[in-house]
């Protein structure tokens, strides 16, 4: 077995779960979004912290830097992603806001490389277009205001704010705490924006029904899916794994189809069939040996950092 297949089936599972929060959010359309985005990553935090304690982690002092980005990335990957997202959905069409968001992965395979002071590799980025081309298929080109269209944006950044501030933390940290300091970071600041916008009424307590979709919300799409693709970012690098970014709209077609929420057109089943494709292209990669700076490839860790992550694994 090859030694991305791991994470590689990894980062699919978390994005592809990512994608079914769209059927998943139906539920919840009358509850207040921030307020409830804010329970969603409370739940989570509580799940991945009773993980770092139950696996006995080694303890790891947080030096400013560390904490810094772990704001940073609470500020930007979650709360502002989701205060973009909010907001975009008054001055664009959901599926224009889908076609720009659905960006990230030819932002990453570009971005990625650059955080790191490699060249972008050309295969990943041409991968990476066909992924994006696949991503905007699926949701179609939608209609939006200029100011909706820059709102998007904001989304598409806070979305790569959250992979690439999490690079540098994860050698350190492992991937259940970049996906659990954050979650309870973003918190206190989804509260604050949620009686900003929404006032009071944003607190109520949720029905049987929203309780549920929170559930689900919390454990599968926070907890397991950023566990998961943290995980795969570690392994991968942020130009591959991002390519897997592209099947968030597959999760939310197949979603649509077993829940029987609507009909699949052939612009969505094309644009699976060309985000699978742009998938397997960049993944196909010639072969290597793992030395630092080479394509997808992390460098290779010190004896203590492999016995860290050893101790993480199991």
């Amino acid at each position: 077995m090859s030694s991305s297949t791991v994470p590689a089936a990894g980062a699919a599972a978390a994005m592809l779960l990512v994608g079914t929060s769209t059927a998943v959010s139906a539920t919840i359309a009358d509850y207040p979004v921030l307020g409830g985005q804010a329970l969603r990553y409370a739940l989570a935090a509580a799940i991945l912290l009773a993980v770092v304690r139950h696996r006995r982690l080694p303890r790891a002092r947080l030096t400013p830097r560390d904490l810094l980005l772990l704001l940073a990335l609470a500020a930007t990957g979650l709360a502002g992603f989701n205060i973009f997202l909010v907001e975009a959905t008054r001055h664009a069409s959901p599926a224009m806001i889908g076609t720009v968001v659905g960006a990230i992965p030819i932002v990453l395979a570009l971005v990625g490389p650059l955080t790191e002071r490699r060249r972008p590799a050309g295969r990943t980025v041409g991968a990476a277009a066909v992924v994006t081309l696949g991503a905007g298929v699926a949701a179609g080109l939608g209609g939006g205001s200029p100011h909706g269209v820059l709102l998007s944006l904001g989304a598409l950044c806070g979305e790569v704010a959250f992979s690439l501030l999490a690079l540098p933390l994860l050698p350190k940290l492992g991937p259940v705490r970049v996906a659990a300091y954050p979650a309870a970071l973003a918190v206190p600041m989804l509260l604050a924006a949620s009686l900003a916008l929404d006032g009071t009424s944003s607190l109520r307590l949720p029905t049987p029904t929203e309780a549920a979709a929170f559930g689900y919300l919390g454990v599968l799409v926070t907890a397991t899916a950023f566990f998961l693709w943290y995980d795969a970012l570690r392994r991968l690098g942020a130009a591959r794994a991002g390519l897997f970014a592209g099947l968030v709209p597959v999760g939310a077609l197949v979603t649509t189809l077993v829940l029987g929420l609507g009909e699949v057109g052939p612009a969505d089943a094309a644009g699976a069939v060309i985000v699978a494709a742009g998938v397997l292209i960049g993944m196909r990669q010639p072969g290597t040996t793992g030395t630092a700076g080479q394509e997808g490839l992390p460098a290779q860790r010190s004896g203590t950092e492999e016995r860290e992550v050893h101790r993480e694994e199991h």
